[in-house]
Order: structure tokens, then C-alpha cells, then sequence
């Protein structure tokens, strides 16, 4: 029997009656229903919900959107990402004021725990925690997809869409298209893994500033040891300096240990800079320990999680438990309490 979150009609943003493209809210509810689409589309796979049984299609048909390619994990056979076209789209676009409708959206699933998926996608979880989720299959499929949509119809009509574990994938998709094609696609990251312990979670705010100011000194200390923190690569080949142009769009939730150290990250960046310790605080943005450690083994090892800008859109509003903190549903949700910030690195 299907649960009440599966059906569009029940839980999904069916109150935006008039898309407005310019309305944040409007674009943000968008991408995540689109993802959810793509949970929806596995779970009817898994149950043989077909034709008219499918509870998928409305969590794109409703934003007038088509789905026009699935992407397949080739170990579980599971779907795990899909590419959506929006409807009756004419070449050249036309001009629409400000924001426009993208092209094709691309979006990609987090983890279902569910017996027939649990083992793949949580294998690909402590992929993502060890840094080596670039060499999955799903990377290279969706990347695959990225690059062959890019060059048709340009970087500005795709987007990017992810939840958690799917989100990872869409945030080394954006990374590697911002520094090979120099592409920026925008994207749409909700709660992303900060593979890091959750410092933001300590309520004691003089206790987070010494745990993070320590963090970093080591961090920039072992860079610096390791020839990391040397200026021995041209701005244009630095790849902080590449990426720091790419702003994508994070959605976080503090009460959300998986993703909520994001916040501290770039807010630590501010402070380290207002207290004078700006070079050490900027050296250790751009490194983790783990990525040093690593990096002695493989050249121009890279942090992937780590990116030098990002606007971040944090929910404020209190969440019952970590489920809640952490789920899909309340980007689309009304009445909420958002938090605005751009960081823009230099």
C-alpha cells in the first residue's frame, strides 16, 4: 500500500497554482519535487506500480516538466536519477523577464532504506565518507548524461538537483563541469554530506570557535608541511580559484547532523578572517585532514565536499526528530523560517 508521502496530491506542492520562475521559494520546491520524483519512480519499480498505478509522474508532470531518461545503477538495477525536459520549450528560448524555466533538470536521489536498496546505496554512503564517491558507477553515469546535455544545449539551460547522497553526486557533477568545461550549472544541493564530525551541533558557541580554530591550524599546519599551502600553482590553476565563480544552492537544516556543519564551515571562514586569521582560515578551507592524509598517495587529491562559494538557504523552524531534519519534504513546505546567506570566495 502506498504511504501518504508518496502522493503528489496529498504532500506535494500542489498550492503553486502560477509558477513564478523569479520566486526562490517557487524554483526551490520545484528541484525538490522533481528528486523526489525520482524516489517515487524507484520505489514503483520496486513494487510494480505501472500505468496507472505510477505515483511518480506528478511530482514533475504538475511543473509541466516530462521525464525523457532514467538512470540506472548497473550493480542493483535501481534508478537512481532521472532527467526531466520541460514542456514545449521552443529553440531559440524565448525571453523570459529574469529567471527563465531550465531546459532539462538532472536530478538524483539520496538512500532508501529499504531491503533491495540498502546495501548499494549505503556502500555508496561510506564511498562518500571516504572521499571516493568520484570513482562510482553513478558518477560516471550521471556525469555521462551532464556533459552530453551541456554541449547540445548549453550550461545555462540544465540544472542540477540532489537530495543527500544524491546531492553528493550533484556536487561533484557541478565541480567537474565548473573546472573542465567551465560550465557552471545551477544547482540545487539539498542537505548535502559534510563529511566532517558536527561541530555545529554543540550548542556552546566558545567551545565550537576553539574546536574549529584548532581544526584549522592543524589543517593548515599539515598543508603546509605537505606542500599544500604553498603558492605553487597559478590562480588559474588553483582549483578553489576555478570553482569560486560556481555558486551552487545548499539547503541545510542544523537540527541535521549529515549536513548541518556546512554552516559552520563557511560562517567559520568569516570569523577567522574578522579576527585576523584570515591566511591560515582560507588554507584550511581549502583542505580536510583526511584529503592531506590521502593526498600523499594520489596526486591533486581533492576534498570534493569542500567548495569555495555557495548561497546557502538554512530551515530555521524546529523539526520534531533527525528524520524530519533531514527529509525532502520540507523544502516545499509553507510558513517555514528561513535563513539567507551568500558566500562568495576571493
Amino acid at each position: 500500500m502506498a504511504s501518504e508521502n508518496e502522493q503528489f496530491g496529498l504532500t506535494g506542492p500542489s498550492f503553486l497554482t502560477a509558477i513564478d520562475w523569479n520566486n526562490s521559494h517557487h524554483r526551490r520546491s520545484i528541484a525538490a519535487s522533481l528528486v523526489q520524483g525520482v524516489y517515487i519512480l524507484e520505489r514503483d519499480r520496486r513494487q510494480n506500480r505501472q500505468g496507472p498505478q505510477s505515483l511518480a509522474p506528478p511530482w514533475w508532470e504538475y511543473f509541466n516538466f516530462k521525464m525523457v531518461q532514467l538512470l540506472v545503477d548497473d550493480h542493483d538495477v535501481s534508478y537512481f536519477g532521472a532527467i526531466y525536459e520541460f514542456n514545449n520549450f521552443p529553440y531559440p528560448y524565448p525571453n523570459y523577464p529574469g529567471q527563465r524555466p531550465p531546459h532539462y533538470v538532472i536530478a538524483f536521489r539520496g538512500t532508501i532504506n529499504k531491503s533491495g536498496n540498502r546495501a548499494e546505496d549505503f556502500k555508496l554512503n561510506l564511498h562518500c565518507m571516504i572521499n571516493a564517491l568520484q570513482d562510482s558507477r553513478r558518477f560516471h553515469i550521471g556525469m555521462e548524461s551532464a556533459r552530453d546535455i551541456v554541449s547540445r544545449v548549453g550550461p545555462g539551460n540544465v540544472w542540477l538537483a540532489g537530495h543527500s547522497l544524491g546531492s553528493s553526486i550533484a556536487l561533484l557533477i557541478g565541480r567537474y563541469m565548473a573546472k573542465t568545461m567551465s560550465a557552471h550549472l545551477e544547482s540545487y544541493l539539498l542537505n548535502p554530506p559534510f563529511t566532517s564530525p558536527p561541530i555545529e551541533r554543540i550548542k556552546n558557541e566558545k567551545v565550537k570557535l576553539g574546536l574549529r580554530f584548532a581544526n584549522s591550524v592543524v589543517t593548515a599546519g599539515l598543508a603546509m608541511a605537505t606542500g599544500g599551502g604553498h603558492n605553487s600553482k597559478a590562480p588559474e590553476n588553483d582549483p578553489f580559484t576555478v570553482l569560486s565563480s560556481w555558486i551552487p544552492y545548499l539547503f541545510l537544516n542544523p537540527g541535521d547532523m549529515i549536513c548541518s556543519e556546512y554552516i559552520g564551515y563557511f560562517d567559520h571562514r568569516e570569523k577567522m578572517e574578522s579576527i585576523g586569521a584570515g591566511k591560515i582560515g582560507r588554507l584550511a578551507t581549502k583542505h580536510s585532514i583526511g584529503s592531506i592524509v590521502s593526498g600523499a598517495t594520489r596526486k591533486d587529491y581533492e576534498a570534493v565536499h569542500l567548495i569555495p562559494s555557495a548561497y546557502l538557504t538554512i530551515n530555521s523552524s524546529p523539526s520534531q526528530n533527525f528524520k524530519e531534519a533531514h527529509g525532502i519534504h520540507q523544502w516545499w513546505k509553507q510558513d517555514l523560517e528561513f535563513k539567507y546567506k551568500l558566500y562568495q570566495y576571493k
